[in-house]
């Protein structure tokens, strides 16, 4: 079983960059992703409008939106993909609570999000800021890139061990992987993203403290919060602690200008 630790641990240490290359000898480059996210966006919301889905003109959406504006142009100045982004918004009349973005900045909030949670311009701008990053840092291709790397080191690793492994055997393969490369993975571009939107909202002119206070108003409506094992995101309360670590750095941002 070496060369199947081996095969796995060469995935598990793949870094992000690493993985997003992966995906463009896959076909999934920026260029095709971000087109194939135009399409996507363009076909969900017609069929929210003619559902009667798509808000364009209530206070929570004017709100969103001028968040959304505001943030626009820094994030274009942290671009560095290679592909302009063509900045969409979308949202959705639902009382879900969350967001989302595609490749190429096709951002979905849901009046949920802010109607539910009560939240202030500065914490839609923390939750703005973290879709924002997601999309700057690729990390929708990276997580394509990461997942074609766990699928050959398990197709390796099976391939190695034979009929011998039984069900047992397989399944173990299948967990290791997941939780080598595939959760910690999520989780990680999770935690890059709250970084990234802290200072992006910072840049903005939006107070940085409102990503703690956003996350303990999640922290309040998800209860305990649950743990972050074996989940794609950290829990609540390391969101939190990991924030007020990065929070000296985007204050300075932050008050630089006031």
């Amino acid at each position: 079983m070496k060369k199947l630790a081996l095969s796995l641990c060469a995935v598990t240490v793949m870094t992000i960059s690493g993985c997003a290359s992966f995906a463009d000898m896959a076909g999934a480059d920026s260029a095709t992703l971000n087109a194939q996210s135009a399409q996507g966006f363009a076909k969900m919301t017609q069929e929210a409008r003619a559902k009667n889905q798509l808000d364009s003109s209530s206070s929570t959406y004017q709100r969103i939106n001028t968040v959304f504006n505001r943030l626009k142009p820094y994030a274009d100045q942290m671009n560095q993909t290679g592909q302009r982004f063509q900045w969409q918004l979308a949202v959705l009349k639902s009382d879900t609570v969350n967001a989302y973005v595609a490749p190429g900045g096709k951002v979905v909030f849901y009046t949920g999000i802010v109607n539910k949670l009560n939240l202030t311009n500065d914490e839609i701008a923390a939750v703005m800021g973290h879709e924002m990053t997601h999309a700057l840092e690729e990390h929708a291709k990276s997580k394509i890139g990461a997942q074609a790397l766990t699928n050959l080191a398990i197709g390796i690793g099976k391939s190695y061990a034979g009929s011998s492994i039984g069900d047992l055997g397989s399944a173990a393969i299948d967990l290791g992987s997941q939780v080598g490369i595939g959760l910690p993975y999520s989780r990680n571009l999770e935690s890059r993203a709250d970084y990234g939107g802290l200072m992006l909202m910072a840049k903005a002119g939006y107070n940085p403290n409102a990503a703690i206070s956003l996350w303990e108003k999640m922290n309040r409506l998800d209860g305990a919060g649950g743990g972050s094992f074996l989940s794609t995101h950290p829990s609540n309360t390391q969101r939190i602690s990991d924030m007020r670590k990065n929070l000296p750095a985007a204050l300075a941002v932050y008050n630089q200008r006031r």
